[in-house]
């Protein structure tokens, strides 16, 4: 299983603030670029950015339908100790479905993410011989748009802007280099 690079339940939105904002006591945010922040963590150093979805939609039946959700957010990250660049990750704010998958859609592109083992798994990430591939996706499209399936069949598409990505990915590639 990888590593999930914060804990999810530990996040909060601070209103009032320009652009995403994740504090933790262990985590920074040193910058902001657009839609998405940057975070370094602790001992070893880990790198990684972070940003909120534009527009979300649950769907039960086909239908809109209302949901309850916890945090919904989209990653990537660096992790220099363990040979870690671009490592895509995405918490729907719900269990996922079991032995289902999370499309992530960028222009013509689209890539899987797997969800975490076992049950309740909230975390998805993609294969990683594709996050290379899905970075550089992201850093020419304009939105990311994630759809996945709760553990009760309820599915959601979550999109995200792409304004100030590749700057903010550039900037967490270079503090943990």
């Amino acid at each position: 299983m990888r590593l999930q690079p914060w804990k999810p339940l530990a996040l909060c939105l601070i209103a009032g603030m320009a652009g995403p904002a994740f504090p933790q006591a262990a985590d920074t945010r040193v910058a902001v670029h657009n839609d998405w922040s940057v975070f370094v963590a602790g001992e070893p150093k880990e790198c990684y950015i972070g940003a909120l979805p534009a527009t979300s939609v649950a769907k039960r039946d086909g239908k809109p339908t209302e949901v309850q959700r916890g945090d919904v957010r989209l990653y990537v990250t660096f992790r220099p100790s363990d040979s870690v660049t671009n490592e895509v990750s995405f918490t729907g704010g719900y269990p996922f479905k079991p032995d289902s998958t999370v499309s992530l859609a960028i222009g013509g592109e689209t890539f899987k993410l797997l969800p975490g083992d076992g049950d309740g798994a909230e975390w998805a990430w993609t294969d990683p011989g594709d996050d290379s591939k899905a970075v550089a996706a992201m850093r020419r499209g304009a939105n990311a748009k994630l759809t996945g399936t709760s553990s009760r069949g309820t599915v959601t598409e979550d999109t995200f802007s792409l304004s100030g990505f590749t700057a903010a990915v550039e900037d967490a590639a270079a503090r943990c280099r």
